[in-house]
């Protein structure tokens, strides 16, 4: 009887040694999983931080092509504008000439040819404004698009990084409102121009 019981609690001391050691296998498979499972968490965060610091570059790349568009835009209308006042300068210096002077057959024919010229030259101005005009509407129209389609883009990303929405939603904010100021400031000149040829 001594022998039987001492012979079950040897079985037991041995399936209690094997639970324990299948036991601590368990518990290093699950250890490797955990480990494993932090790396690829960390790799998609860093991939994640990766795509939004490359469209917010896009973004400040797009927003520099933009400003600078508009900056040789600005450059090219004061240009002409300048051109044409130092035309209108010419003419009425003429004019005054030919009202001081001795009133010549000879000398008025030339003062008629140099306004013609000048008349001609200002046709030109007007023309050279009006397709300045044209290629900036249409570049408004193409940078429109382009604009939506970044919007688009942002608005995928505010889906993926809710933390982004302000931020994009106030980039927007800052591109309607100076769209707004641009065509207010395109429109004045434009028309300041125009009256100023017609006067």
């Amino acid at each position: 009887m001594a022998a039987g019981t001492s012979n079950y609690w040897e079985d037991l001391r041995k399936q209690a040694r094997q639970l324990e050691n299948e036991l601590d296998l368990k518990l290093v498979s699950f250890s490797k999983l955990c480990t494993s499972y932090s790396h690829s968490s960390a790799r998609d965060g860093r991939r994640d931080r990766k795509i939004y610091n490359e469209l917010m570059l896009r973004l400040d790349i797009d927003l520099l092509q933009d400003y600078t568009h508009e900056f040789h835009k600005t450059k090219a209308n004061f240009v002409a504008i300048r051109e044409r006042e130092n035309l209108m300068g010419s003419v009425r210096k003429d004019i005054e000439s030919y009202k001081s002077g001795s009133g010549v057959n000879n000398r008025r024919t030339e003062l008629f040819l140099k306004e013609h010229d000048h008349l001609r030259n200002s046709d030109r101005l007007i023309e050279e404004t009006i397709s300045i005009a044209m290629a900036t509407k249409e570049n408004m129209t193409s940078q429109r698009g382009m604009l939506k389609s970044i919007q688009s883009k942002m608005n995928t990303l505010a889906n993926h990084f809710p933390a982004v929405n302000s931020l994009i939603q106030r980039i927007n904010l800052r591109k309607r409102r100076d769209s707004l100021i641009l065509g207010g400031v395109i429109g004045v000149c434009t028309i300041l121009l125009l009256l100023y040829a017609f006067h």
